[in-house]
């Protein structure tokens, strides 16, 4: 073996035991009115929504909502801290904006995830666009309402 050899084996193994070394990744996602930030950094499986523990999120089945893409993950999201910030819309819409931000994230960390969240459920990776109709003029209130008609 010459002295090039060596070292070729050597870069090898060294590449083969080091760490994914991650730049913090920021990501968005939205549901109605809800708009979620996340950022994922290098950690111990840290995940703050609102500086608040996703353990201690309420309500149940928000915080279940959340957990999808995590258990979906596996092990991956272990390695990393995800911090999201969420704000706008309803208790529901922000659990679900949270979910989307934190799957975009974990997608952009390991791309082999984007195939195991789209085939449970294309939401994780693709935003729901509906929003909320607007109220058409000389109605009343609703966005479908119409005016009430005399026929006597």
């Amino acid at each position: 073996m010459t002295g090039k050899d060596v070292k070729d084996k050597q870069g090898k193994q060294e590449r083969k035991h080091r760490k994914k070394v991650v730049k913090t990744i920021h990501v968005s996602g939205k549901r109605k009115k809800a708009i979620a930030r996340a950022t994922l950094k290098q950690g111990s499986g840290i995940v703050r929504i609102n500086n608040v523990l996703l353990d201690h999120w309420q309500p149940f089945l928000a915080r279940e909502k959340i957990y999808e893409p995590l258990i979906l993950a596996g092990n991956v999201w272990k390695s990393v801290d995800i911090k999201v910030n969420v704000f706008g819309g309803g208790v529901m819409s922000q659990a679900e904006a949270s979910r989307l931000a934190i799957a975009k994230a974990l997608t952009e960390y390991e791309p082999k995830l984007k195939q195991v969240f789209l085939n449970y459920d294309r939401n994780l990776l693709v935003a729901d666009i509906r929003r909320k109709e607007v109220s058409k003029p000389n109605c009343h209130g609703k966005a479908r309402a119409k005016k009430q008609t005399s026929y006597r």
